[in-house]
């Protein structure tokens, strides 16, 4: 087939939670906004899927999608990395259901995928990877409460996840600590589940490190392949506690999905 026409906007899925469903419907909705204006503002276009979404028009959409977010939201069941109960909590078994589908439709299809909070987690989960369950010193307070707590991250800059952060910011990617030339920006934390060394899936590689009461955790993994997938522990969509050189990574997703979308089949 010949390649699509560079002026075409990309197609993203963005799955979500289902307003209806929470607490607070109004804030969950704005909260799935700023997904999508992170996806509008670097090009390309959103179209969120929940649980709620009827089924052709899901699989419409993942069907014809040129890349996938998979965006924050409640526990993975830990049956799904074969382990009980230990610490996770609002388990959302349809939620789990519809992040695999539209993961597995990824893979299928070899399109581009970035992870947000649980879906950096369902990103290893669903490539065989596993989580500590409870990481309380990351929670945090609930988004809208307050202002965000924040720690330091730890980046690899020679990464895929590295250089999109450098290219977010006139002056690259820096470092903190004049005595100390590994790059670190400071994150917002939003999460109490998490991922370290030992869980990390195969065909993952760690390229973000945070410190924590359970040692020093992964927040920022990416794919050992040519595929672009980037998952992330902390939330970029919410840009008044996140660093500006996360536009970087925003830009560098879409950038992939065009140009995985432009490219010939076959």
């Amino acid at each position: 087939m010949p390649a699509k026409p560079e002026a075409t906007t990309p197609l993203i899925a963005v799955i979500v939670a289902d307003a209806a469903a929470t607490r607070d419907p109004a804030l969950t909705l704005r909260k799935s906004e700023l997904y999508a204006d992170g996806v509008r503002r670097h090009g390309g276009k959103p179209a969120l899927i929940s649980v709620a979404t009827p089924p052709a028009e899901r699989d419409r959409i993942l069907g014809g999608m040129d890349g996938l977010l998979l965006s924050g939201g409640p526990d993975i069941d830990p049956a799904l990395y074969h382990e009980a109960v230990t610490g996770a909590i609002e388990i959302d078994a349809a939620r789990d259901t519809l992040d695999q589908l539209a993961w597995h439709e990824a893979e299928r299809r070899s399109v581009p995928v970035f992870g947000i909070c649980r879906g950096f987690e369902a990103v290893n989960v669903f490539s065989g990877g596993s989580l500590l369950q409870d990481v309380p010193d990351h929670a945090g307070v609930p988004y809208g409460a307050g202002p965000a707590h924040t720690h330091n991250l730890e980046i690899d800059g020679e990464s895929r996840f590295g250089r999109a952060l450098a290219e977010g910011s006139e002056e690259g990617l820096a470092t903190e600590d004049e005595d100390d030339d590994t790059a670190e920006l400071t994150v917002n934390t939003f999460h109490h589940q998490a991922v370290d060394h030992t869980r990390l899936a195969p065909g993952l590689r760690a390229v973000g490190w945070a410190a924590s009461h359970e040692g020093r955790i992964v927040e920022a993994l990416e794919s050992t392949g040519d595929r672009w997938v980037v998952a992330v522990q902390c939330h970029p969509e919410r840009t008044d506690s996140t660093p500006n050189e996360f536009e970087g990574v925003w830009e560098a997703f879409v950038r992939a999905v065009r140009e995985t979308s432009a490219a010939p089949e076959g």
